[in-house]
């Protein structure tokens, strides 16, 4: 288990860890491109070669990507959905060229379709980014807080899309703050509990490979998605504690999603639960 944050790649992705040796972290989280769009960075040999050295030089081997947030795998636009199509496929290669471990994207929204229809348009999607993809990073999908018609506010869904897709690299990212605006009560170490025994009920060992530890600003059930440091927002520190202590996250790393450079205390603070029990 290791904690780290989003990073910054401003002036080259090549910076991101350095920066993340700055804020504290043990892996870190980053874009591989502006989130709102446009052309991406040539991922050149150079820039590849100062990204690795700077890893080396931070002790940072694990780390992610995430995707853009206007990717919309469930849309009946066409050409939207295949576009958000190609940008994860191309996120993907990027990132097996970054040597990234994991990739996560939200799903997309079932605006203005059934939604059975939403879900059988992401299995597509899904099916069609992974088709002939042979790169090392592996595809995870983020649960939402349900706000509009998100997909994936609630593991059930995000099953059936997992076992529809039935691939094996495609897992999960779960973020602490969607769950709990999405009605999975975390507050306190029981809730944990019941949240890993639903958690095996719906996918198969294995599956969550990545946890956003964010507190949130929004109540609980209100399908907000309104991110809070650790411990300081309307889950509380006693979920991040029970999380740290629970042996189903012990691998699993986990990202804190707050601005620089005050995101330096909450992953100390993830390091004390973690070492010193506090």
């Amino acid at each position: 288990m290791k904690f780290g944050a989003h990073v910054s790649i401003a002036g080259g992705i090549e910076n991101a860890p350095l920066r993340a040796r700055q804020l504290g972290c043990e892996c870190f989280q980053m874009f591989t491109r502006s989130p709102r769009g446009g052309k991406p960075p040539e991922l050149e040999d150079r820039l590849l070669e100062a990204f690795f050295l700077n890893c080396s030089e931070a002790s940072i081997s694990d780390y992610y990507v995430h995707t853009p947030y206007f990717i919309n795998l469930a849309s009946g636009k066409e050409d939207l959905r295949g576009k958000s199509v190609d940008l994860v496929r191309e996120e993907l290669e990027r990132s097996s060229a970054l040597g990234v471990k994991y990739m996560m994207t939200h799903i997309g929204s079932a605006k203005g379709l059934e939604r059975d229809t939403a879900v059988s348009n992401v299995v597509d999607s899904i099916l069609r980014v992974l088709r002939g993809y042979s790169g090392t990073t592996e595809l995870l999908l983020e649960n939402t807080a349900g706000q509009g018609h998100t997909i994936g506010a609630s593991f059930e869904e995000i099953s059936l899309i997992l076992k529809s897709v039935a691939y094996d690299d495609l897992g999960v990212c779960m973020d602490t703050a969607h769950m709990f605006a999405s009605g999975y009560d975390i507050r306190t170490r029981e809730g944990v509990e019941e949240l890993v025994e639903h958690i095996g009920a719906m996918f198969a060992p294995g599956t969550v490979k990545l946890v956003h530890a964010n507190d949130s600003k929004a109540e609980f059930n209100s399908s907000k998605d309104r991110h809070e440091h650790p411990g300081e927002g309307k889950i509380g520190i006693d979920c991040f504690r029970a999380m740290v202590e629970n042996p189903f996250f012990e691998d699993l790393d986990m990202i804190v999603e707050m601005p620089p450079p005050e995101v330096s205390k909450d992953v100390e603070l993830l390091k004390k639960l973690r070492d010193e029990g506090i």
